[in-house]
């Protein structure tokens, strides 16, 4: 007789990758609206809101923002903003 009191046993884990962690926030107006975009250290978005809320103030708590995205390591990640949308960014570093 079993001992789950008739309950399943779980079933093993699987083992998957993990995504790395997000290495950048960058502040960047998009339309009159300020919005955050969250990129791995490859420069991937791996998300994106509104940079009004609560979030992004944590995050940014004690980083000091580099101004501008406008080299060439984001050329891909942010080529649907325009040059001065680009140059007037927030671009912080998150502590990982």
């Amino acid at each position: 007789m079993a001992q789950v009191f008739g309950n399943e046993a779980p079933r093993p884990h699987s083992q998957t990758t993990t995504r790395e962690p997000t290495r950048y926030l960058v502040v960047i107006e998009s339309g009159g609206v300020a919005i955050a975009r969250l990129f791995g250290a490859d420069r991937e978005q791996v998300g994106e809101f509104d940079a009004s809320t609560e979030e992004v103030t944590v995050m940014t708590r004690g980083l000091v923002p580099a101004l501008g995205a406008e080299g060439a390591e984001w050329d891909r990640a942010l080529s649907g903003h325009s040059a001065i949308e680009r140059r007037a960014a927030r671009v912080f570093t998150l502590d990982v």
